[in-house]
């Protein structure tokens, strides 16, 4: 597969979640790759909670770190229901890889595509589709669910800012050359005070801590960054000063698509291992997918996942199209994590004795589910967020 297969795959949207000839070409590509070049990393990624650099090089020479990103500044020039199918086939093999691909396209290229000017468009965009990876660093030990909590410091000096604070939890961070970083200007002003910068990894006074040790998703990078004084230009600025919030809040509804692609590429990775599994394992002189009892798990896993597949194209879709698509988002990532929890749990108890050992894949898939319900807003704010769309609210 090259970037110009990518580039050529787009097209015009399709109905709800049927895909067009030109997006099944793309998603079988992508497939392609990461059964072959992806899967046999795994187990060693994993174990070393290293993410090998060769793979993400490979990423950004597939077109894949820049999906969205126009053509003109050396991006695929596709769609975000594309972007979508990328993250879904690529978790469906590896979590750790899916969330690497869905941070740089559904977080920080979203950013920066909707929210640059012409100069940071030109700056930023062609190093994204080549070969820099991005972060998006919200988080801090104080803001998690309270995002706008953010105890993280701007303050203006001359025609730059000075950044001072700590951000915690930041996915791919160790890779990172390009953060979206968000940082209160105005505390008094509330989430009206917050801006949002766009910090490269060799300005002064930035610098990346300690990385975190995961139950899951563990070769993907989870980092603390620190500003201690850090200089930040005053055309780095991204957005409108004062805008962060706003910048924050609507990519993050875009990301919440992208994490529920993951949960469904995971929850279809346990759910075909144990389905073979079930088909080679004889218990009483026959396989244990002839017994009824693990064929209705089978058939409700499989229901389940298709549900999860139509939320989340659904979502891609109603977003692409330019429609409201909140709430949708927010139901997309509240059930595939459930979901995807779900099957890969009950993929453990089908392997037995084995499920619960490092040589079959289904204990990483059931470690890898537990942050669908964490990351990027907690099952509870998406109930929350669901719930006031429901009712009316904002």
């Amino acid at each position: 597969m090259s970037q110009a297969t990518l580039q050529n795959s787009h097209a015009a949207p399709a109905p709800l979640v049927a895909l067009t000839e030109d997006e099944t070409l793309f998603r079988e590509n992508i497939r392609q790759f990461a059964d072959e070049s992806i899967r046999p990393k795994v187990r060693e990624m994993d174990e070393k909670a290293i993410f090998e650099k060769s793979l993400i090089d490979q990423f950004f020479q597939l077109g894949l770190m820049g999906i969205e990103i126009p053509e003109q500044y050396g991006g695929a020039g596709g769609t975000f229901f594309e972007a979508i199918l990328a993250v879904e086939e690529v978790s469906k093999v590896d979590p750790s890889a899916g969330v690497i691909v869905d941070v740089q396209n559904t977080l920080v290229n979203n950013a920066l595509v909707r929210w640059t000017n012409d100069d940071q468009k030109k700056r930023y965009l062609p190093r994204q589709a080549a070969d820099t990876v991005g972060a998006y660093a919200l988080s801090e030990a104080s803001s998690g669910s309270d995002a706008f909590a953010m105890q993280t410091r701007a303050e203006k000096k001359g025609s730059d800012y000075v950044l001072n604070g700590r951000k915690l939890w930041i996915t791919n961070a160790k890779e990172a050359g390009v953060f979206i970083l968000f940082a209160t200007l105005d505390p008094a002003a509330g989430y009206k005070g917050i801006t949002a910068f766009i910090v490269e990894k060799n300005f002064p006074g930035f610098s990346v801590g300690k990385k975190e040790d995961k139950l899951g998703i563990r070769a993907s990078s989870t980092c603390e960054l620190i500003m201690e004084d850090c200089k930040v230009p005053g055309s780095n600025v991204l957005g409108e000063v004062g805008k962060g919030y706003k910048i924050a809040i609507e990519t993050l509804n875009e990301g919440r698509i992208g994490i529920g692609a993951q949960m469904l590429g995971l929850a279809r990775g346990a759910w075909e291992s144990a389905l073979k599994y079930s088909q080679e394992r004889k218990q009483f002189g026959k396989s244990i997918s002839e017994y009824q009892g693990i064929q209705f798990q089978l058939a409700q896993m499989a229901t389940e996942i298709e549900a999860v597949r139509m939320l989340v194209y659904n979502a891609a879709r109603m977003k692409d199209a330019g429609m409201n698509f909140v709430k949708e988002a927010a139901m997309t990532k509240l059930f595939a994590s459930q979901v995807a929890e779900r099957v890969s749990s009950l993929a453990v108890e089908i392997y037995g004795g084995y499920g619960f050992t490092k040589d079959y894949p289904v204990e990483k898939y059931w470690r890898d589910s537990k942050i669908g319900k964490i990351y990027e807003g907690t099952s509870n704010m998406q109930l929350q967020t669901i719930a006031k769309m429901l009712l009316g609210g904002k």
